[in-house]
């Protein structure tokens, strides 16, 4: 029997291990001595067979080491690439955390400008607020239009003279309809805007009120035209107290006149003396003055 010590050194799973093989082998042949017999052709045929099981052994083991080393190749090669992809996972966190950090400031700016901003909203509404009492509080009908004459903002009084509604914003002025006599407000409210003037005239209702329209500019603080600005000033009792003013002095200029002609056709027949005629004239003065005040 041959005996056979090998020290493993790989894989290295198994380096440090001791393999040990026993293996038959043939004893030297000798010439046959007394009493001794030849050895059957059978046991050569063993020792062949021992031989062939050793050598594929070694066969195997020479595979199983190879396909070991590239085992280890294989996850020498897939450890770098997790090591690889660790590193990359950490840049990527630091990445991350710097982005994080980075919306975190952005939040809080964009926290502080919407408080800016909430601040303006309530600012505003407030002088919205102001401005819409304050128009109120003049009992002035007013519309502002802007430079293509659409309706922006208009008072509770405007509402009295032209059918408006808070859906009319926007609309075009010439869409509207008005209790005013005033076919011309359109064509005046242009020319305002083209010559930077005002205009003014005195309007009749189809009701009979009378109203003293004012057309402006709108100008805004940094004095830009943004539209115009139309005032409607009730002054029917003004209006009235002319038109009974003016039939008072008609029918005294026409007493007046009828007197005149009475002396002058009655000649030396009036005799009445003249600061008489005169009080008279005076008292039926004061009487019509009296009567277009009532």
């Amino acid at each position: 029997m041959n005996i056979t010590v090998q020290r493993l050194e790989e894989p290295g799973s198994l380096r440090g291990l001791v393999m040990i093989v026993f293996a038959d082998v043939a004893s030297p042949l000798a010439a046959p001595g007394p009493g001794r017999f030849r050895r059957s052709p059978g046991h050569h045929a063993q020792l062949s067979e021992l031989e062939r099981k050793h050598q594929a052994v070694s066969m195997e083991l020479q595979t199983t080491r190879e396909e070991m080393q590239t085992s280890q190749e294989e996850l020498r090669s897939t450890n770098e690439e997790m090591q690889s992809t660790n590193e990359e996972l950490q840049s990527t966190n630091e990445e991350l955390t710097t982005s994080k950090e980075e919306m975190q400031s952005l939040n809080e700016e964009l926290q502080t400008v919407n408080a800016e901003l909430q601040a303006k909203v309530d600012e505003l509404s407030r002088s919205n607020n102001d401005m819409k009492n304050l128009l109120n509080s003049t009992d002035i009908a007013t519309l502002f239009l802007d430079n293509d004459l659409k309706v922006r903002r208009f008072t509770t009084q405007a509402t009295k003279i032209i059918k408006l509604i808070p859906g009319d914003v926007g609309r075009p002025i010439t869409d509207l309809a008005s209790d005013l006599l005033y076919p011309e407000l359109t064509a005046d409210a242009r020319e305002v805007l083209q010559k930077l003037g005002f205009a003014e005239k005195p309007v009749k209702a189809r009701d009979g009120r009378w109203f003293t329209v004012r057309i402006m500019p709108y100008r805004t603080l940094d004095d830009r035209i943004d539209g115009v600005v139309i005032t409607f000033t009730d002054n029917t009792a003004a209006k009235t107290l002319e038109a009974r003013l003016r039939e008072d002095y008609a029918v005294l200029e026409k007493h007046v006149t009828q007197q005149s002609s009475e002396q002058e056709q009655g000649g030396d027949k009036v005799t009445a003396d003249p600061a008489e005629r005169s009080g008279g004239r005076k008292r039926h003065a004061e009487k019509t003055a009296a009567h277009g005040k009532t």
